[in-house]
């Protein structure tokens, strides 16, 4: 994640689920095994959570990660007819250890119909992928580099300006494959936005 504002944003969405739920910070600790401490930071808004991180805490409370990065967008307002999002205000999901970066491109009010995401993987690293909801797809397109993309027992490799289309309600991955990065945008379809 990147911005203090969103940082900042999200410690509180986050603190607002944990007492929907009525967790405490040691209960949401053992229940993710995110640290009371670091649980802690994330609430007041002082770290920036990698992208495991949040994939924990989504995972203990519930929730697919989209929900639990939803509206973090600043200055958009559903009555103007355009509306900028700067890059600073973007939410991103970081993930050094994984080599994964996550830049959420798609409205909040949207998430579980459709998210688009730009996806950035480092050589040799891998996004790899619990079921989400039933029915639902992912769609693949390479920018740069090339993918290697599993769902299930199925799996092909895509180079520069291949699309996928596969089943994301079974595990499912993509990997940077070849010498250079992957640079891809990834966009999640439900299975109510399909069946409409």
């Amino acid at each position: 994640m990147q911005n203090a504002t969103l940082v900042s944003q999200l410690g509180r969405h986050l603190q607002r689920l944990r007492k929907e739920r009525r967790l405490t910070l040691e209960q949401l600790s053992v229940k993710s095994g995110v640290s009371r401490s670091m649980l802690s930071q994330i609430e007041r808004g002082q770290t920036n959570p990698t992208f495991g991180t949040l994939w924990n805490l989504s995972n203990a409370l519930g929730l697919d990660m989209s929900e639990l990065v939803e509206n973090l967008e600043t200055d958009v307002q559903a009555n103007k007819a355009l509306v900028h999002l700067s890059s600073a205000n973007t939410p991103t999901i970081n993930n050094a250890q994984s080599g994964c970066n996550l830049t959420i491109l798609g409205p909040s009010t949207l998430v579980e119909e459709y998210e688009w995401y730009d996806l950035r993987i480092e050589p040799g690293c891998c996004l790899d992928s619990e079921p989400h909801n039933a029915g639902c797809t992912e769609h693949l397109t390479v920018l740069a580099g090339q993918a290697r993309v599993v769902s299930g027992e199925n799996a092909l490799v895509l180079n520069t300006g291949d699309t996928a289309r596969y089943r994301a309600d079974i595990p499912h991955s993509i990997a940077a494959v070849g010498d250079g990065a992957l640079h891809a945008m990834l966009v999640f379809v439900g299975a109510s936005s399909r069946n409409a």
